[in-house]
This record gives structure tokens, sequence and C-alpha cells, in this order.
């Protein structure tokens, strides 16, 4: 659902021409963003450019030259990776939105799962796989593993483990079902009418899940400061949390 956006953005300044606003997201902000991304666009006249991936990929090839404006990880760590790679404005960086794990399953009469060290991960699987972003790199894989390996479960599940590039990814297989079970953020979940939430990992099971927001050494036009300002706007606010995300101040 497109939400209209007057208010907020509206009120930023428009520069004599527009501009493009080159944007670098992680996967799971996609319809949130898509939607802010439009009122912004609609209401200054500029257009914005959103790559999504894995927050690692888009990392990689910020630190690699890529001529993005604005990054948006999923991940403190690969922020960091990117400040202390020089790619970051000073005194740009903040803390954006917070999110939480949740198993999802095809269809919507999977019945509930109690996510603790009791819980047959095989037996629930029954031959298929578990989708999830790449483990070692990509931030919803990486705190997936994170809260497997606390409740004991890990070993016994990776054998059933279906890595994909990014969290979009593991969705879509479970969505489609090609995989019956996945672990994804809330807000993934909240955006495929397909799958169904059917447990949550306690906050206690992996480290808070962070997204920091940056200017890029890279930007050029004031169009794409007045777009990291508008993330953090009332209006854009809105969309963030009637998504699933927390907004954080």
């Amino acid at each position: 659902m497109m939400l209209a956006l007057p208010l907020g953005l509206a009120a930023l300044t428009l520069p004599a021409a527009a501009a493009e606003v080159v944007v670098f997201a992680a996967a799971s902000m996609k319809t949130a963003l898509d939607t802010v991304a439009a009122a912004y666009q609609a209401d200054t006249g500029h257009t914005v450019t959103i790559s999504y991936a894995g927050s690692a990929q888009l990392a990689k090839q910020i630190l690699d030259g890529a001529p993005a404006d604005i990054f948006v990880s999923a991940s403190v760590e690969w922020m960091d990776e990117v400040e202390q790679g020089g790619a970051v404005v000073p005194g740009t960086r903040r803390d954006l939105l917070g999110n939480r794990l949740v198993l999802v399953a095809a269809g919507p009469a999977a019945p509930p799962v109690a996510l603790d060290r009791d819980t047959d991960l095989p037996a629930l699987l029954a031959g298929g796989k578990l989708a999830m972003a790449l483990v070692d790199s990509v931030p919803a894989g990486q705190y997936g593993k994170a809260a497997l390996t606390t409740l004991g479960l890990w070993d016994a599940a990776e054998p059933f483990v279906a890595q994909v590039d990014n969290v979009r990814a593991a969705l879509a297989l479970v969505a489609t079902g090609e995989a019956p079970y996945g672990i994804v953020y809330a807000t993934d979940a909240a955006a495929e009418p397909r799958v169904r939430v059917v447990g949550s990992f306690a906050a206690d099971t992996h480290d808070p899940i962070t997204y920091p927001v940056a200017l890029l050494a890279s930007a050029q036009d004031p169009a794409d400061r007045a777009f990291l300002d508008a993330l953090s706007a009332p209006p854009a606010d809105a969309v963030f949390a009637a998504q699933g995300f927390a907004v954080l101040k």
C-alpha cells in the first residue's frame, strides 16, 4: 500500500534542479523504503534510485568505490566497516530502525512453533529445507545462526539450511513453497501474504537488530542530505512503524 507523506517531506527545500539520490539499502528495507522514496520523489521532484542487497555485499561495493550517496545497513558491523574505510561523512551516521527475528512457514494453516531448546527442527522440517540468508555474511543469516546456536539447535539444523544471498530471497523460498520454513525479519513476513509467522526468537538469543544509516563521502547534492533527513522525519517514521520496524530516536 502506498502511503502519502506530504507534510514532512514537502517542507524540505527544493534546489533549482532535480537531482538523483542513490541509496544502497539492506534487502529487508524494500517495502517500506520504496514507499518513503516515492513520497520524497513526488514532493521534491528528485529521483531516488535504490539498490537492495545483503548488507555485506553493499558494504563491499561501497568500499570498492561504488557511487552511492546513502547506506542503510541491517548490521552495525557492516556500517562499521564502511565508516572505518573512510566512506562515511563524519557526524551523519545514526541508528535508524530496529527489527525482530521470526520463523515463517508457507500458508495460513501452519501451526505455531515454540522456539526453545526442546524444539526438534529436523522433525519439523520433515526432510525439507530451512531458508536463511547467508549465515556468515548477511545480517539476517548471522542473527538466525546466532539464535539457533544460543538455543542449542544449530548443529541439528545446519544440514537442512538452504542459504541464499539475502533475506528477501529466503522469504521467497518459503512463499513459493520451495522451503517449508525460513528465518527472516518480522518486517519481511509482514510484507509477504503467502507466509505465516509461526514463532519468534527471543531478543536475548542474538545481538540487537539495528539498522544504521549514514551519508556517504561520494554524496554531492543537497538532495542527498535532504533524503537522509527525510528518513527520520515523522511521515517516514509512520511508514516504518506500519511495516513493523522499531523506530529508533
